[in-house]
């Protein structure tokens, strides 16, 4: 637990995927990728490096529009990296079938400008970009995804434009790891100048099972050194790598990276860092990672994490939640109460949640924890149904379901990964006033225990189900309505005292 005097790892303990860090003052920034879901980008706050709050997004919509209208899980929005220049905040990210792009706000907070490419290409991906505030020189170096460019293993630099509209040239490759003995999946640079030299911090190895690379180099160009600077060693942390650095007003170094955690997703650990005297840096423990720390020579704060739990008012949810893809008018209706209305969206895919765009979602806790809603089904619709649901490569949801008398039932059910459609988990119950109070218990190890209570006491429904991470993301809570294709409006569901507790 933390104290007063230190904290321990994970800071954020959810899937904050690939962090990127940035000091404006006082303040710190963190932003990590998003992939398909909208609105991408989050945007974090926090004044101590520990306690962090979510204040916002960068981007509402992912573009083209067209082809993020259905999920597209492991594409969009990859490692961005976040940066202050010229009184802007910056954040450029690669989108593997696109390119490079980037958008940028006066303030963290807004407006953010709308996507601009800036370098078209297949396979393009973690470009991070650096302005030298003594030459007023700009630069940028990015990755390679095999899957897109058959290319991987090595870093390409640019000159760019000092505005951060186009590259200045077709660039060069400043870094090809297949030269360095052992190193393979060389990713996620973000480059930096300190001491006279070029820094690429760089992880490599694998994301479950890599290390935290520094390479350093006197020109821009190379030629690059490198060094492991973070690796699991004797500790718990699998593949710590791929963050960020940042240096407080009093001169300590801090670096913030992600951990693999299966259904969880990549949590984020902070340590504590500091240059050697060789003038390498020395990341955690000695190049281990630490558990817990002394806090950052930084002023007290209160206790602060993300929001999960909300009320809804006014028909609103908070920035805790995205949707599977863009959003369309009329998913969830505004009204002068409390409560999430969603409707009951028909769609043609209605067999398999993976599938649909309109399911309202937030990161699983990394913490054991019990999830509970409550569900009312206002559609009387034969087949409209709503729930809370568990989704990943494999999924679970539990929720009403109307029959075809028009009566209510608790239902329960599944799909396996690579399944094409869901079956019963559980034994369908009646629901008589069309009420439910939902509740999914997460443990440890990611297994989910479903009940529901009706009103006459919570009783459980099925087996375990292990909760399944997509392939770049943790597992995700999602909130969804649901009917059956067909013609006119299907009716709504309304969701209320969403709560997140410690189990």
């Amino acid at each position: 637990m933390s104290t007063a005097t230190h904290y321990t790892n994970p800071v954020l303990n959810a899937d904050w995927s690939d962090p990127d860090v940035l000091r404006v003052g006082d303040d710190y920034y963190l932003t990590a990728s998003s992939f398909g879901r909208a609105p991408g980008l989050p945007l974090l706050h926090s004044r101590d490096l520990v306690n962090w709050t979510l204040v916002g997004h960068a981007v509402e919509r992912l573009e083209p529009e067209a082809e993020f209208a259905d999920p597209r899980h492991d594409c969009g929005i990859w490692a961005p990296a976040l940066r202050h220049h010229d009184d802007r905040f910056w954040i450029f990210w690669g989108d593997p079938d696109r390119g490079i792009l980037q958008v940028n706000a006066p303030g963290v907070r807004g407006p953010w400008t709308r996507p601009h490419l800036v370098k078209a290409g297949k396979g393009l991906i973690d470009p991070c970009p650096l302005w030298d505030e003594e030459t007023g020189d700009a630069y940028l170096v990015h990755a390679w995804a095999k899957s897109r460019s058959g290319v991987k293993n090595r870093l390409t630099g640019h000159r760019m434009h000092p505005d951060g509209t186009e590259l200045l040239d077709e660039g060069e490759v400043i870094v090809d790891a297949d030269r360095i003995p052992g190193w393979f999946t060389l990713e996620g640079p973000k480059l930096y100048r300190h001491d006279g030299w070029f820094w690429i911090l760089a992880p490599a190895g694998g994301v479950a099972t890599g290390w935290q690379g520094a390479l350093r180099s006197r020109a821009f160009s190379g030629p690059y050194e490198e060094r492991i600077v973070l690796e699991q060693k004797g500790t718990d942390v699998n593949g710590p790598h791929q963050g960020g650095w940042v240096r407080t007003p009093s001169g300590e170094d801090w670096f913030l990276h992600f951990q693999q955690r299966g259904a969880y997703g990549r949590v984020v650990h902070l340590q504590p860092m500091r240059w050697g005297g060789d003038g390498w840096p020395v990341i955690g423990d000695e190049g281990a990672p630490v558990a817990a720390h002394r806090r950052p020579d930084l002023p007290a704060q209160p206790p602060a994490a993300p929001a999960t739990g909300d009320d809804f008012p006014g028909g609103r949810f908070g920035r805790q939640w995205s949707w599977t893809a863009n959003p369309r008018d009329g998913w969830a209706t505004q009204h002068s109460g409390d409560g999430l209305r969603l409707a009951c969206v028909r769609s043609a895919e209605a067999h398999d949640l993976r599938r649909l765009p309109s399911v309202l979602t937030q990161r699983l806790p990394g913490t054991p924890s019990a999830v509970e809603v409550e569900l009312r089904l206002d559609s009387t619709e034969p087949g409209a149904r709503a729930g809370l649901a568990v989704l990943g490569d494999a999924y679970c949801w539990i929720g009403l379901e109307r029959d075809a008398d028009g009566s209510a039932r608790v239902v329960h059910r599944f799909a396996e990964a690579g399944a094409d459609r869901e079956r019963d988990a559980g034994r369908a119950r009646p629901a008589p006033l069309g009420r439910v109070l939902l509740r999914v218990e997460i443990d440890a190890g990611a297994r989910c225990r479903f009940f529901h209570d009706t009103g006459d006491g919570p009783r459980p429904s099925g087996p375990v189900f292990a909760a399944t991470p997509w392939r770049w993301v943790g597992s995700l809570l999602g909130l969804f309505g649901l009917a059956n294709a067909g013609q006119g409006h299907a009716g709504a569901a309304t969701f209320t005292r969403f709560r997140v507790g410690s189990l």
